[in-house]
């Protein structure tokens, strides 16, 4: 793994480590309220997160992983808390989750960051590629999370 690469993970690890220290001021209650006007709340966000950047990689690599199928039905586009059930991650399940994601990228991806795949939406051909707009994705979600806790307090 290059410099570049190895900066493409502390940069990943070093965003999701300030995701998950502004969670430690979040309450469960807190994380499961949807403020009015929203569609969603703090803890469907953190399992959205959690699954996009591995449904990314799963899209370029075609490599399928059995966890993300039932994370689709909670987490996947267009869904909602309205589809949670007795199995869904709570929210300190989620903070696991996520706190460990970055780690698991790297030891399972990060030799094979260049690796050339046939290309997917805006021309990604590389799990860099993928990991450059996974974090452009957290961003807007911490944003998200953000705003619904300003909301809440």
């Amino acid at each position: 793994m290059n410099q570049r690469q190895e900066n493409l993970f502390e940069q990943l690890a070093h965003y999701r480590s300030e995701l998950l220290h502004f969670l430690e001021h979040v309450s469960e209650e807190e994380a499961n309220i949807i403020p009015a006007g929203f569609y969603n709340n703090i803890r469907w966000n953190l399992g959205h997160l959690y699954l996009d950047q591995y449904l990314w990689i799963e899209a370029l690599t075609k490599e399928k992983d059995a966890e993300l199928n039932v994370f689709m039905k909670w987490f996947g586009f267009g869904t909602s808390p309205n589809h949670f059930d007795k199995e869904t991650p709570t929210f300190e399940e989620l903070k696991k989750y996520l706190a460990r994601q970055p780690d698991q990228v790297k030891e399972r991806y990060g030799e094979r960051l260049a690796e050339e795949f046939p290309p997917i939406d805006m021309g990604m051909q590389t799990i860099e590629q993928v990991l450059l707009r996974t974090i452009f994705h957290e961003g807007l979600h911490f944003q998200a999370i953000l705003t619904i806790h300003r909301f809440l307090n």
